[in-house]
């Protein structure tokens, strides 16, 4: 049975998979599979190795052609992007599909861990498990006791969406020390500007490719009526990290630890349990994932481009 609550057929060994999420796509390469992957959509990005597989086209929209001309053993889905329209399709052509649906960071590697089982490697799903683990524990010894900032994370700035309160995002905000001021329930709600002004955000947390998309981001942002009413703008306020927060795969605990060291520096002067005069350098930066073009059109799109693409 998959994430997804179906009773699946997984052919034995799998050595040829499609990947029809980015998050997948980063995950097989976590796992060390990346030489049985043949193919992928056209926003899987990362790491930049996935750019040269075979392209099946969007998650949404996937070219039932394209899959089927690859042979693959297993086609790999994610229940919250892809469309149920394309697992019927496979089922009639015969072709066996497996599908997540990871809703917090903890999921997320549970959900590595037993991806790597379906796909014959559970040492390797353990070994990235453990170390992700790791990485948490080591964070969460880091900011006990710190008050979390109060952020808003901006998923799309026109129209203004941001992240619901049973995301993983906000799991991952919640992890890197900081409380979303978001309570919708809805995964990606839109906001009104004046409310965002009303709740006063302690920082904006913007998810780039580089640091300097994210601090164009917030310039141009910033120049738009209405935006000067937060103290977060007026104060330069915001914090940019990798694209990894947006989607459901092993590197988003980089993005976690960066944004945590962005909103609370203080906590990093030391490791965990050692004199505060010891420091210890800054972990290398996480490398950010290609942002995908912006200026595609409609809601179907922006689940593509934006927070959304899974």
């Amino acid at each position: 049975m998959d994430e997804a609550g179906r009773t699946v057929r997984v052919p034995q060994p799998v050595q040829r998979i499609v990947s029809l999420a980015p998050s997948l796509t980063e995950t097989i390469y976590a796992l060390g599979l990346q030489d049985r992957l043949v193919g992928d959509t056209d926003f899987c990005d990362y790491p930049p190795d996935a750019q040269k597989k075979t392209k099946v086209g969007g998650a949404i929209n996937p070219s039932l052609e394209q899959i089927a001309a690859l042979r693959p053993d297993l086609v790999l889905l994610t229940k919250s992007l892809n469309l149920i329209e394309t697992v019927n399709a496979l089922d009639s052509l015969g072709i066996s599909s497996y599908g997540t649906d990871p809703h917090t960071v903890k999921d997320i590697v549970s959900s590595t861990e037993r991806l790597a089982g379906v796909l014959g490697v559970p040492e390797a799903g353990a070994a990235v498990g453990a170390d992700l683990e790791r990485h948490l524990a080591d964070l969460q010894q880091r900011l006990n006791g710190v008050p979390p900032r109060r952020v808003l994370f901006i998923v799309w700035s026109d129209p203004l969406i941001s992240a619901g309160k049973n995301t993983f995002i906000a799991d991952a905000l919640r992890l890197a020390g900081a409380t979303s001021i978001v309570d919708s329930s809805q995964d990606w709600p839109h906001m009104s500007l004046e409310e965002v002004v009303r709740l006063q955000p302690d920082f904006l947390v913007f998810a780039a490719s580089h640091s300097d998309s994210g601090k164009n981001d917030f310039d141009v942002l910033a120049e738009r009526p209405g935006w000067r009413g937060l103290d977060a703008v007026r104060n330069r306020h915001f914090a940019v990290i990798s694209d990894a927060v947006n989607r459901p795969a092993p590197r988003i605990v980089s993005a976690i630890e960066d944004l945590a060291r962005q909103l609370h520096p203080e906590a990093f002067s030391t490791h965990p349990g050692e004199e505060k005069e010891k420091k210890i350098p800054p972990p290398a930066q996480p490398q950010p994932a290609l942002r995908a073009a912006q200026s595609a059109g409609g809601d179907a799109a922006r689940l593509e481009v934006c927070a959304c693409a899974l």
